[in-house]
């Protein structure tokens, strides 16, 4: 029998083509009370920046927003890239959200600006070593959130114990989050090619903590799905079209899909967009789910962490509440 598998959703909040920032956060809004009353455990807004195709880039507003309009889920962020933000701040500003709303927040924590090295100097001119730093900026967060005395008081913060996770897309954020016991997401949606060694190292390595007592992976993963095989591949254009617009530096919005791609991309665009996509999970519910036994029967993640680029929004609610139905046939509550 597998383990029980929790089902998750990150959110970029991307700009649908013809519309603006602020259509993206009533779609973002949307969806989160779409599955507010669902299997779905948490909800986690991307950062980004100096992107018009993707509106993330005040992230904890956006958290405040989705906290608002909803009741069950837990929201979070996926993540804080801390290099850009004074880890005080962070204690402060979450503290704050967790007096207005309760346990409902996660801190998801990343090493990366999330943009360009030029917009990250925009962002925070006097710290340029923040991604050398990244281990110790974490330990310092998770002293301001705890019960233990601070020469520097986090309030509202302290004392709340805002769970924290460690987000990675290469190894490096694998060894910091075993050596702190924290959980650990990875960025499979856009760089799977060194998750299965992360984990690896992840669970090899880790060490318990007050938050965990065992290793907990998430691997975040590009999901569509749809009634049939066919919808779903149409469905998955819109995207291919982002993620060649962000292989050719672009700022296009999300596009609606196309019937046939040739017309715009080169071949070697073709090859790039493509190997994006090894582990994505993608098709109609039974093909979907026999995807999802494969992944498990490799990676044995505890949590899938669904990323949905689908430019109908309807398409996209119905393409989660498929993937729900999928989840819970894999653990047989279904």
């Amino acid at each position: 029998m597998p383990k029980k598998l929790t089902p998750s959703i990150l959110n970029l909040v991307p700009v649908r083509e013809g519309t603006g920032a602020s259509e993206a956060f009533s779609d973002m809004i949307d969806l989160a009370k779409h599955v507010d009353q669902s299997d779905y455990a948490r909800y986690w807004v991307a950062e980004h920046h100096n992107t018009t195709s993707i509106a993330s880039s005040a992230t904890r507003q956006l958290i405040h927003h989705i906290l608002h309009h909803t009741e069950h889920l837990r929201v979070g962020s996926g993540g804080v890239m801390l290099p850009n933000h004074s880890p005080l701040i962070v204690a402060e500003e979450f503290g704050t959200m967790h007096a207005l709303f309760g346990d409902r927040l996660d801190i998801g924590l990343g090493r990366a600006p999330g943009t360009d090295m030029l917009t990250a100097g925009a962002i925070r001119r006097n710290n340029h070593d923040g991604v050398y730093t990244f281990g110790s900026e974490v330990e310092e967060i998770r002293q301001y959130l705890s019960d233990e005395p601070t020469k520097v008081t986090a309030f509202p913060g302290h004392g709340t114990n805002i769970p924290l996770y460690i987000l990675g897309s290469s190894t490096d954020s694998a060894h910091l989050a075993a050596r702190l016991g924290l959980p650990y997401a990875f960025a499979a949606h856009f760089a799977p090619d060194h998750m299965e060694e992360a984990f690896k190292i992840y669970e090899r390595e880790f060490e318990p903590s007050e938050q965990l007592n065992s290793p907990y992976k998430i691997a975040c993963l590009n999901v569509i799905c749809a009634d049939t095989d066919d919808a779903a591949k149409y469905l998955s254009t819109t995207m291919s079209q982002f993620v060649l617009n962000v292989v050719r530096g672009g700022r296009n919005k999300l596009q609606p899909p196309v019937d046939d791609m040739s017309p715009l991309w080169r071949p070697h665009e073709q090859q790039i967009v493509e190997s994006r996509f090894p582990v994505a999970l993608m098709g109609s519910e039974d093909t979907v789910l026999e995807k999802l036994r494969l992944f498990q029967n490799q990676y044995s993640a505890d949590e899938i962490m669904a990323v949905s680029y689908i430019y109908d929004t309807d398409a996209q609610k119905h393409s989660y509440d498929i993937f729900e139905r999928v989840v819970a046939k894999y653990n047989g509550t279904k």
